[in-house]
């Protein structure tokens, strides 16, 4: 499991938004990003869906993800 705490791009507020992880100053979960990209989505295309999330919040999200999963692999 990802340690979120460490990402400067997302925060998790208990109360808001059931305590999920959100990205830093919106109501929109990480679970978004997640399911749209499983869809098929594009970075471009989540961003303009989701106002209030730029690329680089996306971006450094999924480098933490990648970084995560490198850390796992190697156990």
């Amino acid at each position: 499991m990802t340690d979120w705490g460490t990402c400067a791009a997302v925060e998790r507020i208990p109360g808001k938004v059931s305590g999920a992880w959100v990205f830093a100053g919106t109501r929109i979960p990480l679970l978004a990003l997640y399911e749209n990209l499983a869809c098929g989505a594009t970075i471009k295309e989540f961003v303009k869906w989701f106002p209030g999330v730029d690329e680089e919040q996306v971006r450094a999200v999924l480098e933490h993800e990648a970084n995560a999963l490198r850390v796992a692999v190697r156990r």
